[in-house]
């Protein structure tokens, strides 16, 4: 009995370290990418062993956190402008634009309508619109850049309603705090409370690129490197492009 409890405790000290060692790679990835990149990372774990975990925010925090240091691996932003902040910390030519997405109009499920034109929103029924905050949030940046090329900015402004992140912008329509929110299409549908409105034609929005790079505070620069590739491959690809992205490059 004794060699037996012996023998055990030499399996346990010598399994407890491999564990420990496990392969990972931390990624932080911009909030509208939080669905499909936890598909992503169960997608590749089960074909590498290598888990992912995945940090998800508004890109202006995610690029905060990475300046003062944050031990991240690989990023993805929602635009070039976030990415851009975080230069000086990337791996030296390792910037890719991976996605590209579309801007679209999300109204509560419980009041669902089909508008022809964002125009429409300047309509007095719609007090108040949800948007990333357009000083610091990319998705606020594109819709403010599309609603002042309509030239219906000045007229909504006082109905905006900045949010913290493209998600929160989401969420004040299906809380009812927001009667409409120009957020991304793949935002939209996986939200149960909220329905889709009207989708901006890729021609006629602004050009949305989520970029990636690895940075160089990271642990696992290996790791990020096969990451990476693996992401721009055609089994990702297709996984993007069922949550609705368009990967870039394909």
């Amino acid at each position: 009995m004794l060699r037996w409890a012996a023998a055990l405790a030499m399996m346990t000290a010598t399994v407890a370290p491999v564990q420990a060692q496990r392969p990972e790679v931390l990624v932080s990835a911009a909030a509208s990418l939080a669905d499909v990149m936890a598909n992503v990372a169960r997608t590749y774990e089960m074909r590498t062993g290598t888990r992912v975990v995945v940090n998800t925010g508004a890109s202006n925090t995610l690029a905060r956190q990475i300046t003062a240091g944050a031990a991240v691996d690989l990023f993805i932003s929602a635009d070039a402008a976030q990415m851009d902040t975080v230069r000086d910390d990337m791996v030296a030519n390792t910037r890719v634009d991976l996605l590209t997405n579309q801007l679209a109009v999300a109204v509560p499920s419980d009041r669902p309508r089909t508008l022809r034109s964002v125009r429409e929103l300047t309509d007095p029924a719609f007090r108040r619109v949800a948007i990333g905050d357009p000083a610091a949030v990319p998705a606020g940046v594109y819709a403010k850049e599309y609603l002042e090329r309509l030239g219906v900015w000045s007229k909504l402004a006082g109905r905006i309603v900045p949010s913290a992140s493209v998600r929160v912008a989401l969420a004040a329509v299906e809380n009812g705090a927001a009667d409409a929110a120009i957020v991304y299409r793949t935002d939209i549908t996986t939200a149960p409370r909220a329905s889709l409105a009207f989708v901006i034609p890729v021609v006629d929005g602004p050009r949305i690129v989520y970029p990636a790079a690895i940075i160089r505070s990271g642990r696992n620069r290996d790791g990020a490197a096969r990451l990476l590739a693996w992401l721009r491959g055609n089994e990702a690809a297709g996984i993007f492009r069922t949550a609705g992205f368009i990967p870039l490059g394909h």
